[in-house]
């Protein structure tokens, strides 16, 4: 699905739960049959020529002790919730398994940013910042209303967008049963829009992988 560096070298991998297996074998082809352990994260493989990969368990599976329980567990339909939020737009829905069934979208205006100095940026900072409280507000309100009452068939809740918007919104003390569910997993969306809700849902469940 996708590749990036990764902090201390290697890069990170983003791979379907369908394709697991194949990876897995590709990794193995390229330096050789690779030994598995248990770890918290979930596996790791140790290559005969060095190389590493560290299978992370994705948001809401169990914890297994060999590859082909992984992909299994990774693969099988569990529904997730999910929480998308930035300033001015939030989106919360519910996959099952790799179809949305819950989704809501809002968005409210808040004010840009002015190039103007003084009394009159520290007053358009201010309303900037009220505006941008509301929205959020608004966004504990949505989760509410549509993902607690789904709570308790939740394997887990995955966030993405604005970390510090994610925590203003599930600091919201009626949430706190949807706080405990969540993953640790952070998805890096842009504003969020349907479309925006509908590509989070095999984000949430991609496997991560890290290569060295």
């Amino acid at each position: 699905m996708g590749a990036r560096p990764a902090a201390g070298g290697g890069r990170w991998v983003e791979v379907d739960p369908a394709r697991v297996t194949r990876w897995v074998a590709g990794f193995a082809d390229r330096h050789g049959p690779p030994t598995t352990t248990v770890q918290e994260y979930g596996l790791l493989l140790a290559a005969p020529d060095g190389a590493t990969a560290e299978l992370h368990t994705p948001p809401g599976v169990p914890a297994t002790v060999d590859v082909p329980g992984f992909v299994a567990a990774a693969e099988a339909p569990r529904r997730l919730g999910l929480l998308l939020a930035r300033k001015g737009a939030v989106a919360v829905g519910v996959a099952e398994g790799t179809d949305l069934v819950i989704s809501k979208v809002d968005t409210r205006y808040v004010q840009g940013r002015t190039a103007a100095g003084g009394w009159s940026q520290q007053r358009f900072a201010r309303r900037r910042d009220n505006q941008a409280k509301a929205a959020l507000g608004d966004a504990a309100e949505l989760a509410v209303r549509l993902l607690l009452p789904e709570v308790s068939t939740l394997a887990a809740l995955v966030c993405g967008g604005d970390r510090r918007a994610v925590e203003t919104v599930l600091a919201d003390r009626r949430l706190a049963p949807l706080a405990q569910l969540r993953a640790g997993r952070l998805l890096d969306v842009p504003e969020p829009r349907h479309a925006v809700l509908v590509a989070a849902v095999p984000a949430a469940r991609a496997v991560h992988i890290l290569v060295r």
